[in-house]
C-alpha cells in the first residue's frame, strides 16, 4: 500500500515548497559572485597596464625599423634634396606657403628660405634618424626625429606615396611610447649602475633654450604646436629630474604608472591603424571589378615605372594563374589578418604572408622603402620568442664581425644567463625581462 505524499504548500508567489526548504529563503542567484570576480579580473588588468610597459621588444624593432628606413631613404636621395625638398624643388616656395596656409601643416622649412637653414634641417633629420636607430637620449631623438620627418613631408607633400604617409604617421606615435626599453644605448646605459649622466641637463638645457627662441621669434606661430612642444619639453624635463633627484619616491611611481599607461595606450593605437590599415584596403579592393576578376595585378605590371625588372615582370604577367593567385592572395590576405588576430599561430602565419608580399612588391615594383616601411608596421604583431631569437642572431653576428667574444661561450642573448647544462647555442626557455627602472609599486596594484 502506497504511503500518501506530503502536500507542497504554496508561497506568497503561487509556487509550491520543496519539504525542508524555508518559504523565505529565494532561490540563488547566477550572478552570484561575479562583482567579486570582476573587481578581481579590473584590478590585475589595471595592474598589469601600470605596472610595466607592455610590449617591449615589438616597440623597439618598431623604433629601428622606421627610423632606418627614414635614414636610408634620406641617404639615397642626398644627391637630389635639393630637388626633392629643397629651393630647387618644382613645388616652389610660393605654392609650399599657400597650401601651408590652407591646411596649417608644420614644417620648419618654412621658417627661412635660406640654401643654408635647408641644409642645416636635412642633415639634422640624417643626425636625428642615427640617434633614433641606436636609441640615443630616445625621449630627445623620437621629437626630432618626428619634427624631421614632418618638416621634409610636410614641405614637399606631393613628393610621397603610401610609405611615407605610414612613416609619417608612426613618427608621430613613437614619441608618446617607451620604445628604448631594449635593443638600445639607453638600456645600455641604464643597465651600468651608480653611473651619473651629467650630459642630460646640457641636452635639455639646450633643447629648452631653442624651443624659447623659436617661440620668442615668431617662427613657432601655431597655438597647438606651440602647446605641443612646450608640454612635452617640460614632461620630459621633469622626468628626467625626477629621475635624477627622486627615483625611489612617490611622484616617480605616480609619473611611470602614467608613463606606462601613456605607451600602452599608444601601442593600442598602433596596433589598430595597422588593422585599419589593412581592413580598408581589402574591402576597397574587394569592390573594384579588376580584383573581383583576378586581374589587378597585371595592370601596374604594364607600366614602366614600376617594372625596375621587365624580364622578371614580363614571365609572371604572362602566366594568368599566377596573375590570378596573386590578386586574389593579396585581398585575402589583407582582409583575413584582422580576423587572424584571434588566433595566435594564424596570426603568425598571415604575417609571414604579409611579410613575403612587401618583399614581392618592393623587388617587383621597385618600391622598396614603402615596402620596408610596411615591414616595420607589421613588426608590432611579431612574436616575442622570435624577436629574441632575431636578437640573439644579430648579436652573435655583431661579435663575429668585431671579433669579440660572449661572456659565458656566448651561449645566451645580451643580459640573460644560459641554463646551467643547456646545449651551446640554445635560446633559454625564460624569456629576459626588459630592464626597468627601480620603483615602488603601488600597494592597490598588487591586491586582487
Amino acid at each position: 500500500m502506497s504511503t500518501p505524499s506530503t502536500p507542497r504548500t504554496p508561497d506568497a508567489s503561487g509556487t509550491p515548497n520543496t519539504p525542508g526548504t524555508p518559504a523565505s529563503e529565494p532561490p540563488p542567484s547566477p550572478f552570484a559572485g561575479l562583482g567579486k570576480k570582476f573587481d578581481a579580473s579590473l584590478g590585475r588588468g589595471i595592474g598589469h597596464i601600470t605596472r610595466r610597459a607592455l610590449g617591449p621588444y615589438q616597440t623597439a624593432i618598431v623604433r629601428i625599423g622606421f627610423a632606418a628606413t627614414w635614414l636610408i631613404f634620406l641617404l639615397r636621395e642626398w644627391p637630389h634634396r635639393s630637388e626633392l625638398y629643397g629651393p630647387d624643388s618644382p613645388w616652389g616656395w610660393d605654392m609650399a606657403q599657400r597650401l601651408l596656409a590652407d591646411n596649417g601643416a608644420f614644417t620648419v622649412l618654412m621658417w627661412s628660405d635660406s640654401t643654408l637653414w635647408f641644409e642645416f634641417v636635412y642633415h639634422a633629420a640624417i643626425a636625428a634618424s642615427i640617434g633614433m636607430l641606436l636609441g640615443w637620449r630616445t625621449r630627445l631623438m623620437s621629437v626630432l626625429f618626428m619634427l624631421g620627418v614632418l618638416s621634409l613631408q610636410n614641405r614637399s607633400i606631393f613628393m610621397g606615396d603610401g610609405g611615407d604617409n605610414v612613416i609619417h604617421l608612426m613618427a608621430m606615435y613613437l614619441v608618446l611610447t617607451r620604445c628604448a626599453q631594449v635593443w638600445s644605448l639607453d638600456a645600455r646605459r641604464r643597465a651600468r649602475p651608480g653611473r651619473t649622466d651629467r650630459a642630460d641637463i646640457v641636452v635639455w638645457s639646450v633643447t629648452g633654450a631653442a624651443l624659447l627662441a623659436s617661440l620668442v621669434s615668431g617662427n613657432l606661430t601655431s597655438p597647438v604646436w606651440s602647446l605641443f612642444l612646450t608640454g612635452l619639453w617640460l614632461v620630459f624635463a621633469g622626468w628626467w629630474l625626477l629621475e635624477r633627484y627622486a627615483p625611489a619616491g612617490e611622484p616617480r611611481t605616480v609619473a611611470d604608472i602614467l608613463g606606462n599607461l601613456t605607451h600602452n595606450a599608444t601601442l593600442l593605437i598602433i596596433m589598430f591603424q595597422v588593422c585599419l590599415i589593412y581592413a580598408t584596403a581589402g574591402w576597397y579592393k574587394i569592390q573594384g571589378s579588376r580584383w573581383q576578376d583576378g586581374t589587378a595585378v597585371y595592370y601596374p605590371m604594364q607600366l614602366d615605372y614600376f617594372t625596375p625588372w621587365p624580364m622578371l615582370t614580363d614571365l609572371l604577367s604572362n602566366s594568368g594563374l599566377v596573375v590570378m593567385a596573386l590578386s586574389y592572395g593579396t585581398v585575402f590576405v589583407q582582409i583575413a589578418f584582422l580576423f587572424a588576430l584571434l588566433n595566435r599561430r594564424a596570426k603568425n602565419v598571415l604575417l609571414f604572408l604579409m611579410i613575403g608580399e612587401h618583399i614581392g612588391i618592393a623587388v617587383l615594383m621597385g618600391l622598396p622603402f614603402f615596402s620596408l616601411a610596411m615591414i616595420a608596421m607589421d613588426a608590432v604583431f611579431l612574436p616575442t620568442a622570435f624577436l629574441l631569437w632575431l636578437g640573439s642572431r644579430t648579436g652573435r653576428v655583431r661579435d663575429r664581425l668585431l671579433r669579440r667574444p660572449r661572456p659565458g661561450g656566448g651561449a645566451a642573448p645580451t643580459g640573460t644567463a644560459a641554463p646551467a647544462g643547456a646545449a651551446p647555442g640554445s635560446v633559454p626557455s625564460q624569456l629576459p625581462i626588459p630592464p626597468q627602472a627601480p620603483r615602488d609599486t603601488p600597494a592597490w596594484a598588487d591586491k586582487p
